[in-house]
């Protein structure tokens, strides 16, 4: 029972929160959480606020710019925040939008018909969550500007010069005391700006890095809207359709807007917006999409006779290697809480519905060929789907039920799996050394024969028919997707141990992408580590060995220490004998490991990006910068 709180609990007890302190009190339930997620919702706040601008159609240029301080700078061409005085508040209206919550021109005062910031909180949550702040407004023929430190004003709003030019710019410095580091991240910025500049055709929106040493800069424009979208999303895939799906649709004051494209892979990808929001659970609009889509191509099936009668595709079937985008824009978008991740007006679900299937089935009648195509395609999933609920059940009951471990598991003496860790090896070769070198009391060594199967191309049952799938699954103990239980893990550490090379590398990238399609809590729950075998060893003189794990740590060493020394670069695991391999690699007290994270579980492209040890970033930008990487692995 909790201990009892002897202070008198009465009127005097209630506190009112005044002006922004409440954001300051709370800010998670504002913009989500005071890490880095949280610091950069403050950016897509400002530009949420330009984008409005946009869609009222008096802004075709934003800019973002991390300045040389680390401040960042949103800017836009639209009309400006009103200047005026407002007469109740005695105070002019940038002062009001920047100090009160819930003022702002969304709220049917007729200044905005659609736009994402709806709950008038965004700019004076930035204020408030800011160590500085400095806006300046170009409107009337002037520009005003104030300047606010923690929320509080320096002055009233002042006339700073004189300009032909309209808009907003604010300039703010996160507030160190709020979060838990105010660094930017320019590669986070850069993905939200290109996706809000697919989702608004024709707006030029720039981002730029001033700071020193790592300035660079791009800008994003496209006619081509979501259409552009989808064809960026299935870069280096093998695409079914000749070209995209593509439509919009104005039914009243709303808009559907929708660009869809299938790919010869098993997964789906779609992405939903209302009003410019990533929309990452969905929401009416989704499940609008969803049904149509079912709808049309079963409607077509028999249509065409490709089904029978009595045969009907599910949702699954339709969507395998689906790549899709939907867009809405609505007047009064109901979100959940001001992060916005799901979509709950119930009209959009019908709307979405209606103008989908309508559309689609249009396109199915025009192209029977692709028509044909698309259902025979749903029809192979089908029948792919039913092949892989067998593969599953016939191993859960040949390899699960089975008490016995693969036989190229060297196991560890010690049975609690808290002490224990399981190397995954590449080749019997690296294998053989590791076992010999290991504690062999806390480490099992599972060599692996090159390249495992990609899981991103291939169907459950190819999957679950892998040896080396079938090895790692055994041995783990905890079952796979739906059958997974962690609580039977039977080593703590999962450790990847590959060569220092690219094929090492691209191995890595293998296993790991499957812990996380298959065995997703492991990587959630920090069970998976990267081992960092060196490159090189450096010897001088008799006994002075030196391991290096880099060539910049190479490079370091060559240009401090002189004289003579023997260089040489390890191309694999097996060149090392087992003591060197134990004391550089698996030896808990000299050892580097790198634990793998998951910025977001529930983006599960991200991992791409988590794996190879980046900054968090959605697939899309890993395909671009790892082509060679990509089409070798065919991802």
């Amino acid at each position: 029972m909790s201990e009892k709180i002897e202070a008198n609990y009465n009127q005097e007890s209630i506190q009112i929160l005044e002006g922004l302190d409440p954001v300051r009190k709370r800010p998670g339930m504002y913009i989500g959480s005071t890490d880095e997620k949280g610091l950069h919702h403050l950016v897509t706040e400002l530009v949420d606020n330009s984008i409005d601008e946009a869609l009222a159609g008096h802004c075709t240029h934003i800019e973002v710019v991390i300045l040389e301080d680390g401040s960042c700078r949103v800017s836009d061409n639209g009309r400006g925040i009103p200047t005026g005085i407002i007469s109740k508040e005695q105070k002019s209206a940038v002062e009001v939008v920047l100090t009160k919550l819930h003022a702002g021109g969304k709220f049917g005062g007729g200044g905005y018909k659609i736009s994402g910031g709806l709950h008038g909180v965004g700019l004076s949550v930035v204020n408030a969550l800011s160590e500085f702040l400095e806006i300046e407004v170009r409107q009337n023929g002037k520009i005003y500007k104030q300047v606010y430190h923690r929320g509080v004003p320096d002055s009233d709003l002042y006339i700073d010069g004189e300009t032909t030019e309209t808009g907003t710019s604010v300039r703010f410095f996160p507030d160190s005391e709020i979060f838990e580091t105010t660094l930017l991240q320019y590669d986070i910025m850069r993905i939200r700006l290109r996706e809000l500049a697919y989702l608004n055709k024709g707006l030029k929106i720039s981002i730029k890095d001033k700071r020193e040493g790592q300035e660079r800069e791009e800008t994003h424009v496209y006619e081509g809207g979501i259409k552009h979208f989808a064809e960026a999303l299935n870069k280096g895939k093998e695409t079914v359709l000749p070209d995209v799906i593509y439509f919009e649709e104005k039914s009243g004051e709303n808009i559907i807007e929708c660009a869809i494209q299938f790919n010869t892979s098993y997964t789906e990808i779609i992405y939903t917006f209302a009003n410019n929001i990533n929309t990452e659970e969905g929401g009416a609009h989704l499940d609008g999409f969803k049904s149509a889509l079912t709808r049309s191509i079963n409607e077509c099936g028999q249509k065409t006779k490709t089904l029978k009668e009595s045969e009907k595709l599910s949702g699954d079937d339709v969507r395998e290697g689906l790549t899709a985008v939907i867009s809405v824009k609505l007047p009064e978008p109901q979100f959940e809480g001001q992060t916005k991740t799901k979509l709950g007006n119930s009209e959009m679900r019908t709307l979405t519905s209606r103008i989908v299937f309508e559309k689609l089935s249009e396109y199915l009648e025009e192209n029977p060929k692709i028509a044909k195509d698309l259902v025979t395609k749903s029809i192979n999933a089908q029948r792919a789907r039913e092949a892989a609920r067998k593969a599953r059940e016939s191993f859960r009951k040949n390899a699960m039920e089975s008490t016995m471990l693969p036989g190229k598991l060297a196991d560890c003496t010690n049975t609690d799996p808290l002490n224990c860790e399981i190397y995954i090896v590449e080749g019997d070769s690296a294998g053989g050394t590791a076992k010999q070198g290991r504690d062999r009391q806390i480490q099992a060594i599972l060599p692996l024969r090159g390249k495992i199967l990609n899981v991103e191309k291939a169907r459950l049952h190819r999957i679950l028919d892998n040896k080396e799938i079938q090895a790692m699954i055994k041995a783990f103990g905890c079952g796979f997707k739906e059958d997974f239980n962690i609580s039977k893990l039977r080593y703590d550490r999962i450790i990847c141990m590959t060569d220092a090379d690219v094929d090492g590398s691209h191995i890595r990238i293998l296993l790991l992408t499957f812990f996380f399609r298959f065995m997703r809590p492991l990587v959630e729950n920090g069970h998976v580590y990267i081992a960092l075998p060196p490159l090189y060893k450096v010897t001088k003189g008799k006994d002075a060995v030196s391991y290096f794990y880099s060539d910049s740590e190479l490079k370091n060493f060559q240009d401090t220490v002189g004289g003579r020394y023997e260089l040489q670069r390890y191309k694999g695991l097996g060149e090392m004998n087992a003591i060197q391999l134990y004391e550089t690699t698996m030896d808990p007290e000299t050892r580097t490991l790198l634990r793998v994270t998951m910025q977001d579980a529930e983006e599960a492209d991200e991992i791409f990006s988590v794996l190879m040890g980046e900054q968090p970033e959605l697939r899309r930008a890993f395909i671009e910068q790892n082509a060679t990487l990509v089409k070798e692995l065919d991802i």
